[in-house]
């Protein structure tokens, strides 16, 4: 190699350097620019809801007992729920499920166990209020009323969902209209929509009765006087739209 060729390969390297250092600042900043956003992205959120009747009633029996021993206590509250769940039977309309059951003992000043006290539940379901009261009056001499629950059945649920979820997507579609008008826009398309349901609020008690309460009335078979409310269904529409 002649000192010439040599004088230019190593300009030609000295030259070379700058360029490539300068280029990696500007890779670095291209490696952490922001993903490219669209413009005319409307984000939007629509709702539509109803208050719907409640349908199921649920209606708890219990029955109490104190004992000394735990063994025939038990054996007097299974006899109990047995004649509750027996009486249930024949009626339509109506099914009849065990609740909780406990036992448990009482103490004296001393610490020590001077009894047993145990309780037994049946719970009445239906969509017939009047069936369910009625049946609940006839069991009064067997157990008595402790709680009254309303609650919105699946099937009617959905039903509702359904309705709702064509009205909530026809409010989303008219805002994203009136929206992309608005903003001097000729028309919209959808980028992406989520569909969700808010289930109905939790059943709500109606009715609480004491043992001492319902003590006085135990012979009477009057049906249990029940009324049900309403629960809130919401569907939501939520999502964004590209207008054009």
């Amino acid at each position: 190699m002649t000192k010439n060729t040599a004088r230019a390969l190593a300009l030609a390297l000295v030259c070379a350097t700058p360029v490539a250092l300068a280029l990696t600042p500007t890779l670095a900043r291209a490696q952490n620019a922001a993903p490219y956003q669209p413009a005319g992205v409307l984000s939007l959120n629509a709702q539509a809801s109803a208050e719907v009747p409640q349908d199921v009633v649920d209606i708890t029996l219990f029955f109490e007992q104190e004992a000394s021993d735990p063994s025939a206590l038990t054996a007097t509250l299974n006899q109990r729920a047995d004649s509750a769940l027996q009486k249930a039977k024949g009626v339509s309309g109506v099914t009849a499920r065990t609740g909780s059951f406990s036992i448990y003992p009482s103490t004296d000043r001393d610490g020590r166990i001077s009894a047993w006290r145990g309780r037994t539940e049946i719970v009445l379901e239906s969509h017939d209020f009047a069936a369910a009261s009625k049946l609940a009056g006839q069991m009064a001499s067997i157990m008595q009323v402790g709680n009254v629950q309303f609650s919105l059945s699946p099937e009617a649920q959905r039903a509702v969902e359904q309705k709702l979820t064509g009205e909530a997507i026809k409010s989303f579609r008219q805002q994203a209209a009136s929206s992309a008008q608005a903003f001097g826009y000729s028309g919209y398309a959808i980028r992406e929509v989520n569909v969700g349901q808010n289930g109905g609020v939790m059943p709500r008690p109606m009715m609480m009765m004491s043992a001492r309460a319902m003590s006085a009335d135990a012979k009477m078979s009057a049906p249990v006087p029940i009324e049900g409310g309403t629960s809130t269904v919401t569907v939501n529409v939520s999502g964004s739209v590209q207008m054009k």
